[in-house]
């Protein structure tokens, strides 16, 4: 297999097969997971994705545009309130609820189970966005880009999707779903990420030389799900440390996995 291969097999396929591994809890859970566990869980994805959004995507957003002659900053910024904005788009237009909330939206809204669906969906995706960008840029020959990128990135991003994975199982085998379907819909919803990498790279190829845009705008997607998803859920009721500790576990992972394979 040549390495072309390979890095697109790696990008499309090992952030789902993290989020199908973690679904698969929900075949054999049986009792909802201890919050102390929950927020560490919570945790690690969220330090997982901070130090993704650096490392892997605004750095070498930065070195892009200013390996083209563009102020290195500029393209950064600009694309990663993109990205925040657009997350905030779909989040307030799209119905949906949180893992710990009560429905959102109007009585005639989706059911329960359809809308926390939507919920880890809308999560997943831009996860799939960021290594779609980062395959691009080095199928590319972005200098600033390698196969070993985008195995680092979408190494991380499965590590992450699988204790993500089982923490979405909890709420839906609760909503009323049976293992099976808990199960099913789960890998569903990870679906969405190797179509978010598609999604990027389609349009990566198109526009090549927007592509410092295109890693900052992934960056400020993954940044908004930490920041509105993420670290709220492990700031409440108790046991918010271990939260806190997990946050700087991911990253730290997530952070050798970069230097040392990119």
């Amino acid at each position: 297999m040549d390495e072309t291969a390979l890095g697109i097999l790696l990008a499309l396929l090992l952030p789902f097969m993290g989020t199908t591994l973690g679904a698969s809890f929900s075949l054999t859970m049986k009792r909802e997971m201890r919050p102390s566990v929950q927020k560490a869980l919570l945790g690690f994805a969220a330090g997982v994705m901070i130090a993704a959004s650096v490392w892997s995507l605004i750095a070498p957003a930065i070195e892009s545009a200013e390996a083209q002659g563009m102020v290195g900053w500029l393209p950064a910024a600009v694309g990663f309130l993109l990205g925040v904005g657009m997350l905030l788009t779909f989040d307030h237009l799209l119905p949906h609820m949180h893992l710990d909330e009560e429905v959102e939206g109007p009585p005639s809204a989706l059911k329960k189970p359809t809308m926390l669906i939507f919920a880890v969906t809308l999560h997943n995706l831009p996860e799939g966005m960021a290594v779609g960008a980062v395959l691009a840029g080095w199928l590319a020959g972005d200098a600033g880009m390698s196969l070993a990128a985008v195995a680092a990135l979408a190494i991380g991003i499965a590590i992450q999707n699988v204790p993500e994975g089982a923490i979405v199982a909890a709420p839906l085998l609760g909503n009323g779903l049976s293992k099976r379907r808990a199960f099913a819909y789960g890998v569903g919803s990870g679906a969405v990420e190797p179509l978010g990498a598609l999604i990027m790279l389609a349009i990566a190829g198109i526009l090549q030389p927007f592509l410092p845009f295109i890693l900052a705008f992934a960056a400020g997607a993954m940044i908004y799900v930490v920041v509105e998803e993420l670290i709220p859920e492990t700031q409440m009721g108790t046991h918010t440390n271990i939260g806190t500790i997990g946050v700087a576990l991911g990253f730290t992972l997530m952070m050798v996995l970069d230097v040392a394979l990119g």
